[in-house]
């Protein structure tokens, strides 16, 4: 089983890229990248970053955003990802999983409030490629989507999940594990790394992308081809959802009772990203070789209490956590 420290450890000891945590922002149905101007969207997403986030995002969304629940202080990006539910097998009721701070966190970034932990890479967590390869920053107003919550079959590679017992991930999966986790369940998506160098999105707000992701895990990222010629930053974002306090309602033998809150099954997992970072912040970041975790003090970091305190309005207006009959919007 994989240790939760043993890929840190190595990443730390050549350090390539970002990493850092972003509290937990808002918990509601909303989804500006896919579902603009709908209030509420069809599902309960977990949303973390700037507080520019809102029914519709159009343009620079730094310029609007006052406050990060990001530590890089300069990030106003948005990140945000289904919300994990737990269906009774009995009564059929939902109940909201939390999300605790993945760990381990490093760099003076204790004190996350739940979020999830963000990934900027050049090329991998052992080095980066930028002397061949140069890595070049997001423009303002782009964004994408990584994964299908129509998908049933499985997730492509690149979004999988891992049971955490003790400080133990376990194997990658594609599915969702089949048995109680005394840990809880992580879940990781790996976004694309080539860009057309044309288009902030597209209809499906992923065909300005391509995939290079052929295996999982932090890997190489090949050279990007013609059709999108111009490497960005390998984002990605992991997620620690605290299933144990619900493993004693799970029947020994009965099927996995996890749900996303579109009532999808794990071949549906799927993330949105949405680029806020002020000015030339990212790229200077980027430009720094073999600088993990902080680019080289290239960008201002700020206390997690102070990041926690940044929040934005309850824009629908519905309960999405206790017992609830029905997923929002799935009623």
């Amino acid at each position: 089983m994989k240790s939760l420290y043993a890929g840190l450890a190595l990443a730390a000891s050549v350090q390539a890229g970002l990493r850092f945590p972003c509290s937990t922002l808002t918990i509601q149905r909303l989804d500006p990248a896919v579902q603009p101007g709908s209030n509420p969207s069809a599902h309960v997403h977990h949303i973390v970053g700037g507080n520019a986030f809102n029914v519709t995002m159009t343009g620079d969304v730094a310029e609007r955003a006052t406050c990060t629940t990001c530590q890089m202080a300069e990030d106003f990006s948005n990140y945000w990802t289904a919300t994990l539910y737990f269906k009774h097998p009995t009564n059929g009721s939902y109940h909201r999983v939390p999300v605790l701070p993945v760990q381990p966190l490093l760099g003076g970034s204790q004190g996350a409030s739940g979020g999830l932990t963000v990934y900027y890479t050049q090329f991998d967590l052992s080095k980066d490629n930028i002397k061949t390869q140069p890595v070049k920053s997001f423009p303002p107003g782009f964004r994408m989507t990584v994964g299908n919550p129509t998908e049933r079959s499985k997730p492509h590679v690149g979004i999988r999940y891992q049971c955490l017992t003790g400080q133990s991930r376990g194997a990658e999966m594609a599915d969702f594990p089949s048995k109680p986790c005394t840990g809880g369940i992580f879940a990781t998506q790996h976004f694309p790394a080539c860009w057309d160098g044309v288009n902030l999105d597209s209809p499906d707000h992923q065909s300005h992308m391509y995939n290079t992701i052929r295996s999982d895990g932090f890997m190489n990222a090949p050279a990007c081809p013609s059709s999108h010629p111009v490497r960005v930053p390998q984002v990605t974002y992991e997620t620690f959802w605290d299933t144990s306090k619900f493993n004693s309602m799970w029947p020994s033998g009965t099927p996995n009772p996890f749900v996303w809150s579109f009532e999808g099954n794990s071949a549906g997992s799927h993330a949105d990203y949405m680029f806020g970072w002020k000015g030339d912040a990212l790229q200077r970041a980027m430009n720094k070789s073999e600088c993990f975790y902080d680019g080289c003090g290239s960008i201002k970091k700020q206390d997690m209490t102070v990041a926690n305190k940044c929040t934005v309005k309850d824009f629908v207006g519905e309960p999405t956590d206790g017992w609830l009959k029905a997923l929002p919007g799935m009623a």
